[in-house]
């Protein structure tokens, strides 16, 4: 297969992070929770003010630029926190400075450029993991367990909701956000974790037909969409997403109803069980209650979960839970919606081959 560099077995491991917004506060904190096995060692953006607060966060060293992080800085892996465009052209910058590469969601904004990041780390022997932690969120292991252990029977229908609010001034912060090239609209990035569920616990879609629509905010992208979805598997089902729930967020959840079961996770942030039936027990059953959990966050609580995997990989411990390949799934069919939306027609998948 692919040769990457070797573990990292005889001290912590160095992280470094570019882009210091909304979300790389996560980050921190998630590699502080790991301080006996990784530590922050360089942080870096382009806003001054952002800088300083991330050092005074972090106590890291400050750079102003990721040119000039990778010739100073002596971290393993870089953390990309900025604006989604830019991820791949800065991903393959790192790769070929031989340094591993973890990249917020999505991994990129086009397709082509998803499977060119892929390519350089190939290349460079490096490991890229896409950042996807609602995965580790306890409600979704016990789901994806049900399904592994072919609880459902056939899987017949799957509806995904994500009924969210970004107000104007949200988008407002950057001139990036909403932008085509740099974030994508709803699907790209605020309900990126719930396309990814799409492959994840139910598998590869045959086909889909979206509409998506900018209802009200003043972006390029869309803050509404409808998709139609058909899985290989034969089940049928589909996703609605906005941003426009007033006044509040108000569910992300998943629908699952199949010969054998039925179950439903909802929530601000499919944080709890609202229905979990099969037609035969197991042990899992007395876990449900336990699982949910209240979240003030619609991120939940999965990135210092996130970081054990990725921690471990680089210590030679472990296999990525989501690599490179693993991030290309839910872009194709993000990039599937948004064809589908353009050209009014049903689109079939994999995009190429």
């Amino acid at each position: 297969m692919y040769h990457f560099l070797p573990p990292i077995t005889d001290r912590k491991i160095r992280f470094a992070l570019v882009g210091c917004g909304r979300i790389a506060q996560n980050h921190f904190a998630a590699i502080k929770h790991h301080s006996d096995r990784a530590e922050l060692v360089g942080v870096c953006d382009i806003d001054p003010a952002a800088l300083a607060a991330a050092v005074e966060t972090t106590g890291a060293t400050p750079y102003a630029s990721l040119k000039e992080m990778l010739a100073s800085c002596d971290a393993d892996t870089f953390i990309l926190t900025t604006p989604s465009g830019l991820h791949p052209e800065q991903a393959i910058q790192v790769a070929k400075a031989g340094r591993h590469v973890v990249t917020e969601k999505p991994m990129a904004t086009r397709w082509q450029d998803g499977k060119k990041m892929v390519a350089a780390c190939d290349e460079a022997g490096v490991r890229l993991f896409v950042v996807k932690q609602n995965r580790r969120n306890a409600t979704l292991q016990l789901l994806k367990k049900a399904i592994e252990k072919k609880r459902f029977g056939k899987i017949y229908m799957v509806n995904l909701n994500v009924f969210w609010t970004r107000p104007q001034s949200y988008y407002d912060q950057g001139a990036w956000r909403g932008r085509w090239e740099y974030d994508g609209g709803a699907f790209m990035n605020q309900a990126s974790h719930y396309v990814d569920l799409i492959d994840w616990l139910i598998g590869p879609l045959e086909s889909l037909h979206a509409y998506t629509a900018t209802l009200e905010r003043d972006i390029e992208a869309e803050d509404t969409g409808v998709v139609n979805m058909k899985w290989r598997s034969g089940a049928l089902g589909s996703m609605n997403v906005t941003m426009l729930t007033y006044p509040k967020n108000l569910e992300g959840s998943i629908t699952i109803l199949g010969e054998k079961g039925t179950v439903r996770v909802g929530g601000v942030a499919v944080n709890e069980v609202q229905h979990w039936e099969f037609a035969e027990p197991d042990p899992d059953d007395e876990k449900v209650k336990e699982a949910s959990y209240e979240t003030t966050s619609v991120y939940g609580f999965g990135h210092p979960l996130y970081y054990d995997n990725v921690i471990n990989v680089l210590r030679g411990e472990a296999e990525p839970e989501t690599d490179g390949r693993e991030g290309l799934k839910s872009l194709e069919t993000i990039i599937a919606i948004y064809l589908s939306a353009r050209d009014g027609k049903r689109v079939a998948l994999p995009l190429d081959y």
